[in-house]
């Protein structure tokens, strides 16, 4: 993804990973709010994943629109159930979407939990990436990150995170 950090992207991955082996999902997408993939997890070489994170990201966006209309915060979670698939789509610290597909091998109450505590874990990896960008714009130098001083305006830092 364009200007996420090998570190923020190794530790959302993990993340990622481990939602996906304890909730028992089929598999685990990571997306921005313009739908372009930050990690994925699981059984995923038979899915779209190009169509999959668009059409997430616009079902976020309509149910946001929704929010709004209603004069409601934005919708953190949504839960769509099939005949044979569940999809359970949230949004991460206002800026990343977090659907986890998965079947009867689980159950929404287990899901639910586990992206609670998956979300948390992601909401300051995102916390501390945006961090780590002002502290490079202040020319507070950094630990791995690329000397990006002066280099990345607040727009910039929208779109890292498709707002």
């Amino acid at each position: 993804m364009e200007m996420l950090f090998e570190e923020e992207q190794r530790k959302i991955q993990a993340i990622s990973d481990r939602l996906q082996r304890d909730s028992n999902s089929i598999a685990v997408l990571v997306i921005n709010k313009d739908g372009q993939e930050i990690a994925r997890s699981g059984q995923t070489k038979d899915l779209d994943i190009t169509s999959l994170s668009s059409l997430f990201a616009g079902n976020v966006a309509a149910t946001s629109a929704i929010a709004k209309l209603i004069k409601e915060e934005e919708f953190g979670g949504q839960f769509h159930e099939g005949t044979k698939f569940n999809v359970n789509i949230s949004v991460v610290a206002k800026r990343a979407i977090l659907a986890v597909l998965f079947d009867s091998n689980s159950s929404i109450g287990l899901v639910r939990l586990r992206v609670r505590r998956a979300s948390e874990e992601m909401t300051k990896v995102f916390d501390d990436l945006v961090h780590k960008i002002q502290q490079q714009q202040k020319g507070g130098g950094g630990s791995q990150a690329p000397n990006i001083a002066g280099e990345i305006t607040d727009d910039d830092i929208d779109k890292l995170f498709g707002e």
